[in-house]
């Protein structure tokens, strides 16, 4: 049996720490990767300083990380998909609550994942660049595909236009750039947002136009653009995006619906040392705060709202349509991007610390990844 090790999290708010991990076989619908790279998002640092408020659910010690790229070294007895050897992308769920398993988190060399969460790769495609998908386009695809959200059309090889606009605020983003992609291949034009310096990368992703999420004007220049179209919708990623989107779209006529992918409120600080006994009840206070301000303003302009969890495709037909009808043959085909491009910092699980504070500071248009050869 394999020997595994792990980037462990000990307790509530602590640092990684590299140590041994047990070896677990996979269940019937489960495969086990020997993870190659790892990514890292801003979910992880957020599980790490705020733990105990965000993911109260949490054992420790854990194993925590989403984001994988390696090659299958055992299937379970109901896979048919994958075998041993093959090259994959899987998005780890050892975090959610009625997973809460060590077993299942990327930050190891040996990973367990649902076979329904996982992709073939392309041999023209690196395990660094594979390893930025996974959460981020599982995020995008609750967003735009599940009932419950936007319930977009689905994407295909060949899409027709549906004549309908949709609003991406955040379009330099791991989530947007995967936002974008999905929709344009489910036949949607696609506005959005972005700093200039990211105007053309998003340009490049098939956005129709970009605006500058800084700008004074970009409210009223992006209602003015919708005014000729049916909006499909918003997907808002960034801590200033809900109120903005909810303000655009309850302008607009079309589909008045916001999929919130952010909080309005940053837990950044809370990874600091300096951040005080009083900065928990603090953060809570503002996020209730924001929130109730949020539902307010989006009741009063007919808009409706919901938070998007990134792992809720697991339990219904978005996964499969992702992880096994669309990505696989769409990677292999080119028509769909391994983005934003992966910045390796690391070479080994002593490296994700590292990289966990690096995201932390902000990253523009990059993923940053950790390689595990």
């Amino acid at each position: 049996m394999p020997t595994n090790t792990a980037a462990w999290i000990n307790a509530g708010g602590a640092r990684l720490e590299v140590g041994p991990a047990p070896y677990t076989r996979p269940a019937a619908d489960q495969i086990v990767v020997r993870n190659h790279a790892v990514a890292v998002n801003p979910l992880e640092w957020i599980i790490q300083v705020a733990g105990r408020l965000a993911y109260r659910w949490l054992t420790y010690p854990t194993v925590i990380g989403s984001d994988v790229a390696g090659e299958v070294v055992e299937v379970g007895s109901a896979v048919t998909r994958f075998r041993v050897g093959d090259r994959v992308l899987g998005h780890a769920v050892g975090t959610d609550k009625d997973a809460n398993r060590a077993a299942e988190g990327g930050f190891q060399h040996y990973t367990v994942l649902l076979e329904r969460m996982a992709a073939p790769i392309p041999d023209t495609l690196s395990f660094a660049d594979g390893a930025v998908l996974p959460l981020a386009v599982s995020t995008a695809a609750c967003a735009l595909f599940q009932s419950d959200q936007l319930g977009l059309r689905r994407p295909t090889a060949t899409p027709e236009s549906t004549g309908r606009t949709l609003l991406v605020w955040g379009g330099s983003t791991s989530v947007g750039s995967n936002a974008i992609q999905l929709a344009v291949a489910a036949g949607y034009e696609v506005v959005a947002t972005a700093s200039p310096r990211n105007f053309d990368y998003v340009t490049s992703l098939g956005a129709s136009r970009v605006f500058d999420y800084n700008s004074p004007a970009v409210e009223s220049e992006i209602i003015a653009a919708l005014q000729d179209r049916e909006p499909a919708g918003a997907v808002a990623l960034g801590e200033t995006s809900a109120a903005a989107c909810v303000r655009i779209v309850g302008a607009s006529r079309g589909n008045r619906f916001v999929a919130l992918a952010t909080p309005p409120v940053s837990f950044a600080h809370l990874g600091g040392p300096d951040r005080g006994r009083f900065a928990v009840p603090k953060l809570i206070a503002r996020l209730v705060g924001a929130n109730i301000a949020l539902q307010i303003a989006a009741r009063r302009r007919g808009v409706r709202t919901k938070y998007i969890f990134g792992t809720t495709l697991k339990a219904n037909e978005v996964s499969t349509l992702v992880y096994r009808d669309f990505l696989p043959r769409a990677l292999a085909e080119g028509r769909y991007r391994a983005l934003p491009k992966p910045t390796v910092v690391g070479h080994g699980l002593g490296d994700l610390q590292h990289a966990l504070d690096l995201q932390r500071k902000g990253v523009s248009a990059a993923k940053i990844v950790v390689t595990l050869d």
